[in-house]
């Protein structure tokens, strides 16, 4: 199903509300923001994607796949958050500077 502007708009803001939410959650400086809006906003066209590919009708408004858009953005969201942490406690020991 083609999306119109409206439903593009309201998946922009839908994305960028969780990205907020979780920067505001866990923190961070404004490049940790930008990444967050990024990251859920990808995930959020991925999974709205994906209800298009299997076309499912899980928690959609209108022709938005909102249910699997949720998903993919929270999914990203952490999984970017987790691999930041990785990135973060790789630097807190290293063994060239004992």
């Amino acid at each position: 199903m083609m999306l119109t502007a409206p439903a593009v708009f309201y998946n922009f803001l839908l994305a960028s509300f969780f990205g907020s939410l979780f920067h505001f959650w866990k923190g961070g400086t404004g490049g940790r923001l930008l990444l967050n809006l990024i990251l859920s906003w990808t995930g959020f066209a991925l999974g709205h994607g994906l209800g298009e590919l299997w076309e499912t009708s899980f928690l959609m408004i209108g022709p938005i796949h909102s249910g699997l858009g949720t998903a993919g953005s929270l999914l990203l969201l952490f999984i970017g958050h987790g691999l930041s942490k990785l990135e973060e406690s790789s630097h807190e020991f290293d063994p060239r500077n004992h």
